[in-house]
């Protein structure tokens, strides 16, 4: 049941334009989620290298000229074949793995995960970045491969400038709230390259985090002046005509929401010299049924506030970026029993990372993360009653090419599940957790 309390949402009215440009852009099935990287397809309809819209060729993240290309609704260039394919051959090694099947590829070489784009420009204002991913060991029994909907964002985009203004504004529908921001330090896009076995993450995320391939969203947004930014729109269950933004998801392992759940991020940015800056805050409010195979009666309303911020330098053949996310997400259960003893919880996420890149080849980052929380036995099961995780992540990365990438990132754990020592009552300790993954990334 616990599992049910961190999923997804449902949309309602207002979709009649989008749904026929969808529909008729989108080919077929995509798929279950992973993470967008660099889209080569992009590379070839803009003629630029990677580098040019990610930092030191660092995908996900964006520079500028990356945020512009994206906002303006992927449209940059002229229209070229618009498919890449992407690939992760992976090794986790965890420090002392248990019985558990989540570490039951454990120091065993894989081909973890492979991904289809349709990514590029369809007319001078509409655009598409669509990902499909093979799970080569996913589904709800046991692990097997299986095809499923990933990162979705279809835009409509213009611009007006004048002498004094610089308006760029737009709709997106999309399957992942924050999928669509510009900024590395969103929800969706902060950490990425993420490890397929072994313990890498909090039992417990805010829902936001959570909702990626479950949802459906029309949002609308503008950038002013470089300077302000907006984005307004709401969510609900990717299910009926919108169920292929969902696909590879069960309809019993799908969150499900109450109508249309609204989200609003604001952002401040600026740029001067080779810096850039960003500062933002977002909110969105889920109601989300207890039960997913019976979506009626009382909901859990949870309400996410975050604020973020990002600093760029771009120099060749240096490059510096540093992220920021705090999020706070309160929990109230209403009319629903049996879900959490208290009435209402708060859960805290930090996450702040670093990354430094030399040459567009060699990088390293560090990164925190961060979850804390009211203790609550019924909603936290482990012996603490609590979420509280914390710990570090460094990386080291080569980028020989730009369309390949070997990288060692480290999970070290300080706390897991509410403590250092013992954490599940069976003398299990934070480090042991302590997850080493290796990967290569490629794509075409």
């Amino acid at each position: 049941m616990n599992s049910i309390i961190f999923s997804s949402i449902r949309l309602r009215k207002g979709f009649n334009k989008l749904r026929l440009i969808a529909l008729i852009t989108l080919c077929s099935n995509l798929l279950t989620p992973l993470i967008a990287h660099a889209v080569p397809a992009y590379a070839r309809q803009t003629g630029q290298n990677c580098v040019a819209c990610h930092a030191g060729g660092q995908f996900p993240e964006l520079t500028p000229y990356g945020r512009l290309f994206k906002l303006t609704g992927y449209t940059i260039g002229s229209r070229t074949i618009p498919v890449s394919v992407m690939g992760v051959a992976s090794l986790t090694k965890s420090l002392h793995p248990d019985s558990d099947p989540t570490f039951a590829k454990d120091a065993v070489a894989i081909f973890q995960t492979g991904s289809v784009f349709l990514a590029g420009k369809v007319t001078d204002n509409i655009g598409i970045f669509a990902q499909a991913t093979y799970n080569n060991y996913g589904g709800d029994s046991g692990y097997q491969g299986v095809w499923g909907s990933d990162n979705f964002d279809l835009r409509y985009a213009d611009r007006l400038i004048d002498t004094n203004n610089d308006l760029i504004f737009g709709v997106t529908l999309n399957n992942n709230p924050s999928v669509s921001d510009p900024w590395n330090s969103a929800p969706a896009w902060i950490i990425y390259a993420p490890t397929q076995f072994g313990v890498t993450t909090p039992d417990a995320a805010p829902i936001v985090s959570s909702l990626g391939a479950q949802v459906a969203g029309i949002n609308a947004y503008a950038l002013w002046n470089n300077l302000l930014y907006a984005e307004v729109g709401g969510y609900q269950t990717a299910n009926g005509v919108w169920s292929f933004l969902s696909k590879g998801t069960s309809d019993e392992n799908q969150t499900k929401l109450s109508g249309t759940n609204p989200y609003i991020r604001v952002a401040l940015t600026h740029e001067w010299g080779a810096h850039n800056v960003m500062l933002g805050m977002f909110g969105l409010n889920a109601n989300i049924y207890p039960d997913n195979t019976n979506p009626s009666g009382p909901t859990i309303q949870y309400h996410d506030r975050g604020v973020d911020a990002q600093y760029q330098y771009l120099l060749d053949p240096h490059t510096a970026s540093a992220q920021f996310s705090y999020i706070k997400e309160t929990i109230n259960n209403g009319d629903v029993t049996g879900i959490a003893t208290n009435p209402s919880n708060t859960l805290r996420q930090l996450r702040m990372k670093g990354t430094y890149i030399y040459q567009a080849k060699y990088g390293g980052s560090l990164s925190y993360f961060s979850t804390t929380g009211t203790s609550d036995p019924t909603l936290y099961s482990n012996p603490t009653a609590n979420p509280d995780t914390r710990g570090w992540t460094p990386e080291v990365f080569w980028t020989p090419i730009q369309n390949i990438r070997i990288g060692l990132q480290y999970y070290a754990f300080q706390r897991f599940d509410g403590a250092s020592n013992n954490y599940d009552g069976a003398g299990r300790n934070a480090k042991d957790n302590n997850t080493a993954f290796l990967y290569v990334w490629g794509a075409y």
